[in-house]
């Protein structure tokens, strides 16, 4: 959820509070509002018309401050961005394809009827069970938040976990009541893990365990926890996609954690984006644990 977002929401549970008092005060400050918002929005539709005006250098000037995602925000929320409805939705699906190419296939944009913001999940993730997590936290919540106008979207080709109890269920986590009033979001940038490296690295978020592995450049979050043994996986070895355990149990990071040994045992994928945010992973609540 961006700044302007939890500021929306913030100024909404405001005015509901002044509404539930009753009188003249929740009009006046609806108005008031109104009026702060409008003006701000004018101002900001000067800048970017003075900056359009300039051709070339104040496109690429415009291109630089959308990159910022508080400008970006504001830019969005007065109908301001440079960029039309599809090439936005393309673009935030560009920043997670790395991670869906592995985990749930690739998805291709279908265009946007009526508010609705049709896609379709492609690959051989056939019952995968990170495909639903990955589609609910990752590709909605990215295309939700570079095209705020967009009412829903729709995937084809989702295939929804089987319930267990050893998968991660996207849920509510002791907490997450209050996280939501604050206008916190389920992703969790994690610290600083330094450039990609041939060893497995461990981090943890919101007290969620969890393993890192890069592959050719592309980073894959897991919980860390092996399924053979239940130990951590920050000490196995990794070579190329295959992250073995010092149990002796081999896994395919780049193929949602595919246990090479046992196929009907896997790692728990994590959804994870890797932006101007740095690296954040969605946190889970454990069914089971």
């Amino acid at each position: 959820m961006s700044r302007v977002q939890q500021a929306g929401d913030q100024v909404e549970s405001l005015l509901a509070r002044l509404r539930a008092a009753g009188g003249d005060t929740a009009a006046t400050a609806e108005e008031l509002v109104r009026l702060l918002v409008g003006l701000y929005g004018d101002g900001l539709r000067q800048v970017v018309a003075t900056l359009q005006a300039e051709g070339q250098a104040g496109a690429g000037l415009l291109a630089r401050l959308t990159e910022d995602p508080l400008v970006e925000s504001l830019l969005l929320l007065h109908d301001l961005h440079p960029l039309d409805v599809d090439a936005r939705i393309q673009r935030a699906l560009d920043q997670v394809r790395p991670y869906l190419g592995s985990h749930a296939g690739d998805v291709r944009y279908l265009g946007v009827t009526d508010g609705v913001a049709r896609l379709k999940l492609e690959g051989n993730c056939h019952g995968c069970p990170s495909s639903a997590v990955t589609v609910k936290l990752a590709i909605e919540g990215a295309v939700t938040e570079a095209a705020p106008e967009v009412t829903e979207v729709s995937v084809e080709g989702v295939t929804e976990a089987p319930p267990g109890p050893s998968l991660l269920q996207i849920g509510p986590r002791p907490g997450a009541a209050e996280e939501a009033a604050a206008g916190s979001s389920p992703w969790v940038t994690l610290p600083d893990i330094g450039p990609p490296s041939s060893r497995p690295v461990t981090a943890t978020a919101a007290g969620l365990p969890v393993l890192l592995c890069a592959v050719r450049g592309t980073l894959y979050a897991y919980r860390d926890a092996c399924p053979a043994c239940g130990a951590s996986l920050g000490p196995g070895r990794l070579e190329r996609e295959t992250l073995t355990c010092e149990c002796g149990a081999s896994y395919d990071v780049t193929r949602a954690g595919r246990g090479l040994d046992d196929p009907d045992r896997h790692l728990d994928p994590l959804p994870l984006l890797s932006d101007s945010q740095g690296v954040r992973v969605a946190v889970p609540a454990a069914v089971g644990t």
